[in-house]
């Protein structure tokens, strides 16, 4: 399946292969040397460099995307040095991409098309939705943020946007979000289809979903349609927001903002799990949770109790504390 590449507009004659180089000579060939601006410097990004940058003293959000969207080429290059033989794949799916939501239209596209429906077909749909909706890519870049923060394995932007499922399942359903909202829904559910064949992520494109959004490994999440997801949220794997099986309408979970909800919890009924709460994984929540309490078990039960619970200081979703609990909850010791 074809990938799709921005044209560029420079002459790219210097870039044509020397046709008396060996295949040899150009498996070993540094990719970069043609890839890389002379101008772009090869200093890792990390939270201890500093780099001296004239900025506006307003940054407008154009301003804010388009950083980001320079320091993941930037780290795509960076990884092309490491390791050359990916230098084709960077160059398809990020350097020679415009904008971030062309790289994204990409990317999706390839990931979910099949035999019957093209990568091309699939990247006009989404690159037309992305393009369109500036509150997306807005939402896109918290997200990523948010699993290069919270997530120790991630390394990078760019590496989180290539390769954290989690990530892409969540875009997908973005842009099958945009299309529901809009009477697509045909195009909306198909999309969602796809997404839980390739992925094992099966959100339904009703359902609302703020930014800053984390699904940390996402196997097995399942969010009903009329489910809300806020802001700052951070979801472990096999994780259902669903329906009690009886009701109708509006019968899906209320997630607040700053929640985290631990692997393998179950979220019942059109309830509301509070702003800053904690859900303990393998909890089965029938009830609503209070901001910033600790819910645990089967059925759930508050730490400290429903009378008086204890509540948390610091937004869980940030710190992605699973354990600090459990002293107050069972005496049970290995």
């Amino acid at each position: 399946m074809a990938a799709c590449i921005d044209t560029p507009r420079t002459d790219t004659s210097q870039l044509s292969r020397n046709p008396n180089r060996s295949q040899s000579d150009d498996q070993a060939y540094n990719y970069v040397k043609f890839c890389r601006p002379p101008q772009v410097p090869c200093t890792p990004f990390s939270r201890n460099h500093t780099k001296t940058i004239n900025k506006p003293a307003v940054v407008d959000d154009f301003d804010q995307q388009n950083s980001l969207w320079r320091i993941m080429k930037e780290e795509a290059r960076l990884d092309v040095e490491q390791e050359p033989i990916l230098s084709s794949y960077y160059f398809t799916s990020i350097l020679s991409q415009k904008s971030l939501e062309r790289a994204l239209a990409n990317l999706l596209s390839i990931k979910l098309s099949n035999s019957s429906l093209p990568s091309t077909t699939l990247y006009d749909l989404f690159a037309g939705v992305l393009e369109e909706s500036p509150e997306i890519i807005r939402a896109v870049e918290e997200d990523l943020k948010a699993v290069k923060e919270r997530d120790p394995a991630c390394v990078s932007f760019v590496h989180s946007f290539l390769n954290f499922k989690g990530f892409l399942a969540c875009q997908a359903h973005r842009v099958a979000h945009k299309l529901w909202s809009q009477g697509r829904q045909i195009l909306a559910l198909l999309i969602q289809n796809r997404v839980s064949e390739v992925f094992a992520v099966d959100i339904h494109p009703g359902a609302k979903v703020g930014q800053g959004i984390l699904f940390d490994h996402a196997t097995g999440v399942i969010v009903g349609e009329t489910a809300v997801i806020g802001n700052n949220v951070s979801i472990l794997h096999n994780v259902t927001l669903g329906g009690t099986g009886k009701a109708c309408g509006d019968r899906h979970p209320k997630i607040g903002d700053g929640v985290l909800i631990g692997a393998g919890t179950c979220i019942l009924g059109n309830i509301r799990i509070g702003d800053g709460a904690k859900i303990g994984a393998g909890s089965v929540v029938l009830r609503e949770v209070p901001p910033r309490t600790t819910a645990v078990g089967n059925p759930a039960r508050l730490i400290g109790g429903k009378e008086n619970p204890i509540k948390l200081d610091r937004i869980p979703s940030f710190t992605m504390d699973h354990t600090s609990f459990i002293a107050d909850w069972s005496d049970y010791v290995i």
